[in-house]
């Protein structure tokens, strides 16, 4: 799943779903192995964004000590990332398919003012909560079939965008609704607090201040990281284990391969922008129920955010290539540095400004790493026939 196929035969085979031939046909020898330059390459490529939000972990830890390194604050990070995490994961859905839903924000913002309505009318919470997941599933169906006419699906989701912001204002007469108490278990209810604190000081040895960080002592794991958990669980074992997950990535990497196994590309991608529709009417309820009130205002701040945690990921935009685990490691970066910015006592918004130039440069390190890679494959591919000529 962590990268395109290299050519049509390849992703029809990924797409077929998995190989029914036996381990001795799973398994193909290998006589060589990569140089160690190619391989520290794809290391860079696959590993980098742990690598970047562990640096920024220990920079923080130092630069806002002792309040930084903490487990409060770790949640309270968990906490902010767990809904920018979910939109995220619905950008990645149509990334995945081939096919960039910008249509997120108005799913969120429509179907969250559909269900605080129902709420607010004395309508049952479960029946509130399927109501508007449905909702979003129907708009992810409307906006496949308008883009399998043959529409760019940029242009569609754009104009699907600010016709669902409009009709989010209609349904609250242009104002928020507020009073969504019964959707705090999602929202602003914590689980699991803890009382006690324990402070630790530490004397490195190598040329750093000494520092201390907390054990204990938070509030308890909010209601959106349980969600946050879910999604993410559910869609990487669907992703990796299912065969309609694989096929999704193999006609967003090659609908035409997936078309000559005698697969139907367009029924994949439009699971694809149902996905991302379902998602983002969840993030949307998330949102409604950890705010209090439901905003009829699509935020472009869920676009901004949630490419750059897809483009730090390394998905590839093209689709067909990415990891959902490193999506959210990507969601949770950005988390960290507006938590640590902030705490640090800097302008907070220096975090916008770093959210462009990671969204700027992690689509810059992605293309060079991909061309540098493919160049050494080349060369070691030409040594070889040589070598054997």
């Amino acid at each position: 799943m962590s990268d395109t196929a290299d050519s049509s035969a390849a992703d029809a085979a990924a797409a077929a779903g998995p190989s029914n031939e036996g381990p001795a046909a799973a398994k193909a020898p290998v006589h060589e192995k990569l140089p160690k330059s190619i391989s520290s390459l794809i290391f860079i490529r696959d590993r980098g964004i742990i690598v970047l939000w562990l640096f920024l972990i220990a920079l923080f830890a130092i630069w806002a000590q002792p309040y930084f390194f903490s487990v409060s604050n770790a949640m309270l990070i968990l906490s902010a990332g767990a809904i920018s995490s979910i939109f995220a994961a619905a950008i990645a859905m149509g990334v995945f398919s081939g096919a960039l839903d910008l249509s997120v924000p108005g799913v969120a913002a429509f179907v969250g003012m559909c269900s605080a309505w129902m709420i607010s009318h004395d309508i049952p919470v479960w029946v509130s909560l399927l109501a508007g997941l449905a909702i979003g599933v129907v708009i992810g169906v409307i906006n496949a079939r308008i883009t399998l006419v043959g529409l760019n699906p940029l242009v569609v989701t754009i104009g699907s965008l600010t016709v669902l912001t409009g009709l989010a204002a209609v349904v609250g007469g242009g104002y928020t609704i507020p009073g969504l108490d019964k959707l705090a278990f999602i929202g602003t209810d914590t689980y699991f607090a803890i009382d006690q604190t324990w402070t630790v000081d530490v004397q490195p040895w190598f040329l750093v201040p000494d520092f201390s960080f907390q054990l204990g002592g938070f509030d308890g794991v909010a209601g959106p990281v349980f969600v946050m958990a879910a999604v993410f669980i559910v869609m990487t074992v669907f992703f990796t284990k299912s065969r309609g997950g694989i096929r999704i990535m193999a006609v967003g990497g090659n609908a035409e391969a997936v078309r000559r196994v005698g697969l139907s590309s367009d029924f994949y991608r439009t699971m694809g922008f149902v996905l991302s529709s379902l998602l983002a009417a969840l993030g949307g309820i998330v949102t409604a129920a950890y705010v209090g009130e439901a905003n009829p205002a699509a935020s472009p701040g869920i676009i901004f955010e949630g490419l750059t945690a897809v483009a730090l990921a390394g998905v590839s935009l093209a689709g067909g290539r990415g990891s959902l685990p490193k999506v959210l490691v990507g969601a949770l970066i950005l988390a960290t540095i507006g938590n640590g910015l902030t705490i640090a006592g800097a302008d907070p918004y220096w975090a916008l400004v770093a959210t462009g130039v990671l969204l700027i440069g992690a689509l810059l390190a992605d293309l060079m790493l991909t061309k540098a890679v493919s160049r050494r494959l080349v060369s070691v591919g030409n040594l070889s026939v040589h070598g054997k000529a």
